[in-house]
Formats: C-alpha cells, structure tokens, sequence
C-alpha cells in the first residue's frame, strides 16, 4: 500500500467512525477546500513571508489536504492518476523552453 492510499485510507476511516460522510458531497468539500486555503492565506496576511508561523502552515496545509483527499475518495479519483495527468497538460501548456524562470500565464509565453 502506498502512502497516500494509507492516508487516504485513514481519513476516510476518520470521517466514516464520526458519520461526517453525510456532510461530505462535492460542493461542501470543496466550500472546506476554500475555506481551509483562505485559512492559509490568513498565516501570512501582513507579515513578510518569513514571519509567518510554520506550525500554523503545517497545520492549515494538512486541512488542505485532509480535504482534497476526501474529495478525490468521494468521486473515486486515483490521486497519483489526476495529477500526473494535469502534469502531462501543463508540460504542453509551460514547455521548458518558454516557461523556464518566468511567471506568465500559458497565453502569454
């Protein structure tokens, strides 16, 4: 088992043991999803980036996360599947030669 299908796993048996799965459809998941990054942007509103707390960034990535594998278990997505896939999109989208240290948009290289 991978560690991430073991994550997934105990997450999914986290939610299950408490029957939070009755809250847990799409749109909630992704209004937490939201809610739990707009936390994370909370950390660092300001302050320079190298003010914010890094238990407070642990804690609100691993909601984050927490989340996203949720939603990945709630529509039956393969983790490792999803993002090598959006991986082999943005590799057309970004090639090396136009993208490499520059921060444009696809449309703009």
């Amino acid at each position: 088992m991978s560690d991430l299908e073991e994550l997934r796993e105990k997450i999914v048996s986290f939610t299950h043991d408490r029957d939070w799965d009755q809250f847990h459809d799409g749109k909630n998941l992704a209004i937490a999803l939201s809610i739990e990054a707009s936390e994370l942007l909370e950390v660092f509103l300001w302050k320079k980036t190298e003010e914010a707390r890094v238990d407070k960034i642990k804690e609100e990535l691993a909601d984050i996360l927490n989340y996203a594998i949720l939603m990945a278990d709630k529509y039956d997505f393969d983790i490792k599947e999803i993002v090598l896939e959006k991986l082999a999109r943005n590799a057309i989208k970004y090639p090396i030669d136009k993208a490499k240290g520059t921060s444009k948009k696809y449309d703009e290289l």
